[in-house]
């Protein structure tokens, strides 16, 4: 077995790798960029090389700076986690030829499945279901569209190295085939160095369920069950968990062996997924098969046991599986939640700047311990504190739980996301909580269009039900009766003697006024809202971030802070901002005047902390509605900027290179 380890990566996966290592015994080492100076992977290892500038291109895609690292060091084996180099052959054969072992599959494997040309033919001799496509190169977007028309439309155009939505595009016509062949070669030449293009159809009303596959040197391979991915926004996974709601056992079955048999045909070594796309009679066609630990993996080390990163590091090392097919289990249900930085009320933009509160809910599991079941698990690689980056990807964590059954675990994800506090930034979690609230996703009813069709104008946030509402008028009520009886305490009235701190007030929403009355007995609050008797029985105080407690003896967890001269309540997706008055100063409030909102329409500004790549036109150019303006790179994607009306640009005001602060202005119009 190995005595040090290298990590050739960063934050979540970092992290990941390293607490299993520690457990096996096995010393660390981490990399790091300028950015990541202070980034907790890097305090959590043993030791720490610096490797460059902020850039991923001048740091961790920097091969012979990796290499030279573990030499440095004398880290006898390189883990890529996922992401940067994990699928790069020639990283992965130039760290062979070092004599450094790739904790990973070889460099042949790699090749062979990385290109997902290479790997439908593959697929094909393996007798695999592939799904009908042009899998040689295309040279240019006139010759896309044909191929596309031959096919058919709609057709999914994806960068051959591509990975995690990048490069990758839906057509449903001519015009977008063309545009789509050169925004996927972009983003493919820009993140992976490698603008080959391939197209196939595209699947309507698709499941997208992947399989986990182990295999080691000595020949054997294994399945762990499949994985459910089809919760998806851009082509990029938000939602997971395991087994898959919908496939019998057949399905499973037929899925799993056809993996295994991939597998073998590329003589696979270590952890590998095979992803399938899945249609509504259950008949599956493979996609593509990623040679690398994926993001998802913890859903299914809960529901197996077993710790896939432990069982990377025992096949690199030359170890063969110590179990075979027959001892794979499948124990309860498990799902996983990506946070991500990026703000979903601004059609999740990335969110960069400091985390001024990270804290997770309550853990009862942990990454490396696959021993502990039916709890919660959070794998992360930021802290309070920490600066979240423009230059790298937007998760910073991955929420994971497990349930009895299905239901259980809907249930716990609930839960925890309602108390998990992220801010300083935006994180995607209401949209997370409005996903699991949904009666399509509880009822297992859904399919990879299920976010474009239930929020095709993007998401404002979740309606909540009768009871959840008066939680939140309630939960407002109690924090408001806390701050009157802490005011008056610290003004120093004396015990008996105190002035009356008010127990009728009128909750108000926007135009929306609602009468509340409220009386306390310690922990209990007995409140009458709207003619309605509520009780909130909680130790909640002003300094708590989550307010935990029972609503009529039911249990509830949400988030309520002092916000302006009302209270913030987020709770299921929902985002609630209430004032509470007295009754005639409620009265008042409906008189007063309110503010205009400034009139920015004239500017271009930046939706987003970012790069601005590109500027596409100049001052004095006449412009119409639709027409491309200027390209911002921000977390590793490419985001394009259009005139919303016709216009004149009168002044420019940023220049390609230029780093832009949300809202800056770009350009004035005339």
């Amino acid at each position: 077995m190995f005595h040090k380890i290298l990590i050739a990566n960063r934050g979540e996966i970092a992290c990941r790798v390293i607490k299993t290592a520690r457990r096996m015994g096995i010393s660390t080492v981490a990399v790091y960029s300028d950015a990541d100076k202070y980034a907790e992977h890097v305090a959590l290892a043993d030791e720490a090389v610096h490797i460059g500038p902020a850039p991923s291109r001048e740091s961790y895609l920097q091969a012979d700076k990796i290499i030279a690292a573990c030499q440095q060091t004398g880290a006898q084996a390189v883990h890529p986690g996922y992401g940067f180099l994990s699928e790069n052959e020639s990283f992965a054969e130039a760290v062979e030829r070092a004599g450094i072992i790739f904790i990973g599959p070889k460099h042949a494997a790699i090749a062979a499945m990385g290109d997902k040309i290479a790997s439908k033919k593959l697929a094909a001799e393996a007798k695999v279901n592939t799904i009908p496509g042009y899998n040689d190169v295309i040279h240019s977007a006139e010759e896309a569209v044909g191929i596309a028309q031959n096919i058919g439309y709609p057709v999914m155009i994806k960068a051959s190295a591509g990975g995690g939505g990048k490069g990758l595009r839906v057509a449903h016509n001519n015009d977008e085939a063309h545009s789509g062949f050169t925004a996927c070669q972009n983003e493919a030449r820009a993140s992976f160095g490698d603008d080959r293009v391939f197209i196939e159809k595209f699947v309507e009303e698709p499941r997208h369920i992947e399989i986990q596959v182990l295999a080691d040197a000595q020949g054997h391979a294994v399945y762990l069950h499949e994985r459910e991915c089809s919760i998806q926004r851009r082509h990029q996974k938000v939602i997971e968990e395991a087994p898959s709601p919908f496939i019998s056992e057949a399905t499973r079955q037929a899925m799993g062996e056809q993996a295994v048999a991939l597998a073998k045909k590329v003589g696979y070594q270590s952890a590998g997924t095979v992803e399938f796309v899945v249609g509504r009679d259950q008949s599956f066609y493979f996609l593509e098969m990623n040679t690398r630990l994926q993001v998802e993996h913890p859903v299914t080390e809960c529901i197996t046991g077993l710790d896939l990163v432990e069982q990377m590091i025992r096949v690199a090392a030359g170890e063969a599986l110590a179990f075979t097919q027959s001892d794979i289990k499948r124990e309860g249900w498990a799902i996983e939640c990506r946070i991500n930085a990026e703000d979903p009320y601004r059609n999740f933009l990335p969110s960069t700047g400091r985390l001024s509160s990270f804290l997770p809910p309550a853990t009862t599991m942990h990454a490396s311990h696959c021993d502990e079941r039916y709890g919660v698990r959070v794998d992360t690689g930021v802290k309070e504190g920490g600066e979240i980056s423009m230059f790298y990807d937007s998760m910073i964590a991955k929420l994971i739980v497990h349930g009895k059954d299905r239901a259980d675990a809907i249930n716990k994800m609930q839960a925890a996301l309602d108390a998990f506090v992220i801010a300083g930034i935006q994180s995607n979690i209401p949209f997370q909580q409005a996903l699991l609230a949904h009666p399509d996703f509880a009822s297992g009813q859904f399919n990879t269009g299920f976010i474009a069709k239930h929020y095709p104008k993007g998401f404002t946030g979740n309606t909540l039900d009768h009871h959840k509402d008066r939680l939140a008028i309630a939960a407002a009520c109690v924090a408001h009766r806390l701050l009157r009886d802490r005011n008056a305490q610290v003004s120093g009235q004396l015990a008996g003697h105190e002035a009356a701190t008010g127990a009728d007030w009128v909750v108000v929403e926007g135009g929306n006024h609602t009468a509340v009355h409220i009386d306390r007995a310690g922990t209990v609050f007995n409140m009458k809202i709207a003619g309605e008797n509520i009780t909130l029985n909680t130790s909640f105080t002003l300094a708590d971030p989550v307010m935990v407690g029972t609503q009529n003896g039911k249990a509830f967890v949400l988030q309520i802070r002092r916000k302006n001269l009302g209270y913030e309540v987020m709770l299921a997706g929902a985002r609630r901002d209430l004032r509470l008055y007295e009754p005639h100063v409620a009265e008042l409030a409906k008189l007063m005047p309110v503010k205009a909102a400034p009139d920015f329409s004239r500017y271009l500004r930046s939706p987003m902390p970012g790069l601005l790549t590109d500027v596409l036109v100049k001052e004095g150019q006449a412009v119409q509605a639709g027409e491309k303006l200027a390209i911002i790179e921000a977390m590793k994607m490419e985001n394009s900027l259009f005139a919303e009306k016709d216009g004149v640009v009168k002044k420019i005001y940023g220049s390609k290179g230029q780093s832009l602060m949300v809202d800056e202005h770009i350009m004035e119009f005339a």
